[in-house]
């Protein structure tokens, strides 16, 4: 019997790996692990509705609302009514934000170099073009009928 790891399991335990990493050098920034998502995802979307982001993060929009109303407590992020229709809010995020990017992304840069340390720089090319193709067919197959 083989004892490699499978392709999904390995997948699974690097992503969850990394979670773990980051979140242990991320706990001085005083954020949850759902309000650092959501501001990391807000700032490459300003401007989308709350549905949107919802979908983008995977969790339900109530969800969201409550992470949405810690961020805004901390004056992280500003809710504005749509120009044309009042039922939908658009999420910006806040000057008071950019210091918190700025460490989430040194977070994640410090992480992402601790994983890839040993990885020569071929490799590590090779395995994102293999892991954007993954993505890619994955999505196409998830597009097309069962």
């Amino acid at each position: 019997m083989d004892n490699a790891p499978t392709l999904s399991f390995l997948l699974h335990e690097v992503a969850r790996l990394l979670r773990k990493r980051f979140e242990q050098r991320a706990k001085d920034l005083g954020l949850t692990r759902s309000q650092w998502q959501t501001l990391a995802y807000l700032s490459k979307n300003e401007g989308i509705h709350q549905a949107g982001l919802a979908e983008l993060l995977e969790i339900e929009p109530i969800t969201l609302v409550r992470i949405l109303d810690k961020l805004e407590e901390r004056s992280l992020i500003e809710r504005r009514r749509h120009p044309t229709d009042r039922r939908i809010r658009l999420l910006f995020s806040r000057e008071e934000a950019k210091p918190l990017l700025e460490g989430i992304r040194r977070v994640a840069e410090q992480t992402r170099s601790e994983a890839l340390a040993d990885v020569p720089n071929a490799d590590r090319e090779h395995l994102i073009r293999t892991l954007t193709t993954m993505k890619s067919n994955l999505i196409d197959a998830c597009q097309a009928p069962v």
